[in-house]
């Protein structure tokens, strides 16, 4: 669980589309595993106290021109220094370029430089966000994803109850399928979890009797989706006659991944129950709970206004 052995630096220049200044570097050892970033201001000027070296550093204007109007010897020796450290990588901001000064001790110490064309401040939240998405905890489970209604609808149970069945209908629905039998959760926040699905069943639904689907070549690309937030997790499970299911829902079940609750309702599967209509209207009412309107709390309301109405004297 989780990305003890962090992120590598490639990929993440891959999707920051980041250009490299010393495309000569072998980048393949080197990694980052802290979401945080830095720039070094106090660094550049000699004070290397509590600097975070371990995380990505940012170089934005106000450091650019510092360095800029630096004496040769003064910014050696601060080169030198701060490149001594071992840091994942450099970016600098606003398209600006680094010295060449800069790019030899940068080569000579095995340190990445990449450069972007983005306004500091907007790149360091999106590079933060990137980072928290791939360092986050991570956990695999056995069930279905589904974007029904812009609402991430889990589909648990076991294997052979219907699951991928309910998800090919939803998606002949207009739904969206991120992902079929293996779903990869990660731990965003404290209140986001994200699914995906790995590389290599990526799009395929399973349907025993038929065998592998692509659902990408077969409906087009407005039914699939790469990623997607869990909302709500449905259990399916067989119908037997002694259990009591919920009826009215006015307290609401939840379930645990990675130390997240995610709201969670069992769903009895029987004949003649259309699970996609079913697991629609969850999506739809959970969304309106959301929105702040509970049809079960409106009902007991109901009964309860009804109870204490006094019958007009004969």
């Amino acid at each position: 669980m989780g990305n003890s052995n962090g992120v590598r630096v490639t990929k993440v220049a891959e999707i920051m589309d980041l250009y490299n200044f010393l495309p000569d570097m072998d980048l393949t050892g080197h990694r980052i595993k802290i979401s945080d970033v830095n720039r070094p201001a106090l660094q550049l000027n000699g004070y290397f106290k509590h600097f975070e070296h371990s995380r990505v550093q940012i170089i934005g204007m106000v450091e650019y021109t510092y360095l800029q109007q630096m004496e040769d010897e003064k910014k050696l020796a601060i080169y030198k220094q701060f490149m001594s450290y071992d840091i994942p990588c450099v970016v600098f901001c606003r398209d600006l370029q680094p010295d060449e000064l800069f790019l030899k001790i940068a080569e000579e110490n095995d340190l990445p430089v990449f450069g972007t064309r983005r306004g500091t401040s907007e790149f360091m939240a999106e590079l933060i966000y990137c980072l928290s998405e791939q360092l986050a905890p991570c956990i695999t489970i056995h069930g279905v994803l589904v974007d029904v209604y812009g609402e991430g609808l889990l589909i648990m149970g076991e294997s052979g109850i219907g699951k991928s069945e309910a998800a090919l209908e939803l998606v002949r629905r207009g739904h969206r399928l991120v992902t079929d039998d293996v779903v990869e959760i990660r731990k965003i926040n404290e209140h986001t979890l994200m699914g995906t699905s790995p590389d290599i069943t990526r799009y395929f639904i399973e349907l025993r009797g038929i065998g592998i689907i692509d659902v990408k070549s077969l409906f087009g690309v407005e039914c699939v989706k790469e990623k997607q937030q869990i909302d709500l997790v449905i259990k399916l499970e067989d119908w037997t006659k002694d259990k009591e299911y919920d009826r009215l829902g006015l307290e609401e079940e939840h379930t645990e991944f990675l130390g997240n609750k995610v709201v969670c309702h069992s769903l009895p599967i029987r004949p003649g129950r259309n699970l996609a209509v079913i697991c629609e209207t969850a999506a739809v009412n959970h969304r309106q709970k959301k929105m702040g309107y509970n049809a079960a709390q409106e009902l007991y309301r109901r009964v309860q206004a009804n109870m204490t109405k006094r019958p007009e004297d004969d």
